[in-house]
């Protein structure tokens, strides 16, 4: 499938970061026409999008923008979410990398939109490159009065803010990343209050994904009819597709929402590497469930990929060819969620590092036979709605999907019939299961 790039569009071209590249491609242009609206014109034409978080919640980013109550005596806040730490996940930094004046005119509408005159972009600490980017642009900006005081002649004033992660996978989460700013332990917050009350210094706050910022200024220019006649009812637009694993080509794509994944795995990534099987792949990075590879032909929308039994997420593709031992693929899951589990919540603390324990036995040849009885158990206490964030559902639904689509391999493994790893390995500890059965019985 062919169309005209919109977020990619600077991809190729020569200096593409610099505030002139940016100018001859028609950029702040957008701005300007927003500041001309009323806020509350430009939040319409948002919902008229239809536009969808593109971080992983597809929440209507105009409905988003329209909770921010009205007439505080306390300031607004927007923040940018450019932390991208879910496995599986690289667009956002292609977009700062292409074209960072794009993101910064974005959060600039945006900003306005609900009358925040203080942004942040909260960007992971890894993002170095990225980060230098940013602080340029920023630069290039303010002296130009695209930023800072009396923007473009209207009065509005705003400034942008750069907030350097420390790496951890749960400030992505906006109510963790909030506290990250405040200078605290990143640790998620109980909702309600919603950030849009009570956010950042207990002020009302928005958070959007980069991607979803980069999506506005086409918005405002185009208006949100033309966004909304692209992809599918409900799911509008086009997606970035970050294409990792087992391809021939893997990368960042651009392709409307609704495409299916035979298209962007076959057509755009040039099929699976060295022509061999497709075995599964993730839809939706690391955190969402595994589909098999006869679900290929599922549109990438949010829709049709639930329909699937998955979530499109943050639209990082995983791709898995028939080489890939799935009991391997699952412990390599679990060993990162362990990791980052921030563990205030006990069912995410001890269930992801459980569940790592066992799987890890069950790929060193010491399974037990009820070792995918304890599995499904781990994942129904830890998951659904049982911890602050979705951390918890983010490494149980990998497991039950595995054992859904790929139980077999699991059960094989516990039998001693495939041993992917060497018998002298030393026996790992065995946790009482009973204490998960009692808690589990207690919750009822």
């Amino acid at each position: 499938m062919t169309m005209e790039p919109i977020l990619l569009r600077a991809r190729g071209v020569k200096n593409s970061r610099t505030l002139g590249s940016y100018l001859k491609r028609g950029g702040y242009k957008a701005l300007a026409k927003a500041i001309a609206m009323d806020p509350e014109e430009v939040i319409d034409e948002v919902k008229a999008s239809g536009v969808r978080g593109r971080g992983g919640a597809g929440f209507p980013a105009g409905v988003k923008w329209s909770f921010v109550p009205k007439d505080l005596a306390k300031p607004t806040y927007m923040i940018c979410n450019a932390d991208e730490s879910e496995p599986g996940t690289f667009k956002d930094r292609e977009l700062i990398l292409v074209d960072p004046h794009m993101v910064l005119e974005g959060i600039a509408i945006a900003s306005y939109a609900i009358d925040a005159h203080t942004a942040y972009i909260y960007i992971r600490g890894e993002f170095v490159r990225e980060t230098e980017i940013l602080v340029k642009a920023i630069s290039e900006a303010r002296r130009k009065r695209y930023l800072g005081s009396d923007i473009l002649g209207s009065g509005y004033e705003l400034e942008i803010h750069i907030h350097r992660g420390a790496g951890a996978y749960i400030c992505g989460e906006e109510t963790a990343l909030i506290e990250s700013i405040e200078g605290k332990r990143g640790l998620p917050r109980l909702k309600p209050p919603f950030p849009a009350v009570v956010g950042v210094f207990g002020c009302p706050t928005v958070v959007n994904n980069v991607e979803t910022l980069a999506c506005v200024p086409h918005i405002i220019e185009r208006g949100g009819a033309w966004f909304a006649a692209i992809g599918t009812e409900r799911s509008t637009g086009t997606k970035l597709f970050c294409v990792s694993g087992h391809v021939e080509r893997p990368g960042v794509y651009e392709a409307p929402m609704g495409t299916t994944f035979r298209e962007i795995i076959e057509e755009f990534c040039g099929g699976v590497r060295g022509g061999r099987e497709l075995k599964a792949f993730i839809p939706g990075g690391s955190s969402a469930p595994i589909l098999p590879a006869d679900r290929i032909d599922t549109p990438a929308d949010f829709e049709s990929v639930a329909e699937a039994g998955s979530m499109l997420g943050s639209g990082g593709v995983i791709v898995m060819d028939d080489t890939v031992d799935m009991v391997w693929a699952l412990e390599n899951l679990l060993t990162f969620y362990a990791h980052e589990s921030c563990g205030q919540c006990t069912p995410c603390r001890e269930g992801s590092d459980w569940a790592l324990d066992v799987v890890r036995r069950i790929r060193r040849g010491q399974g037990r036979t009820k070792d995918i009885e304890t599995l499904q158990r781990i994942a129904r206490f830890a998951s659904q709605g049982m911890t602050i964030c979705p951390l918890g559902d983010a490494f149980c639904l990998p497991i039950t999907s595995f054992l859904e689509h790929f139980g077999g391999e699991f059960e094989e493994a516990i039998a001693g019939a495939e041993q992917s790893v060497s018998t002298h390995l030393p026996v790992l500890p065995v946790r009482s299961d009973q204490a998960l059965f009692e808690a589990e019985e207690v919750g009822r």
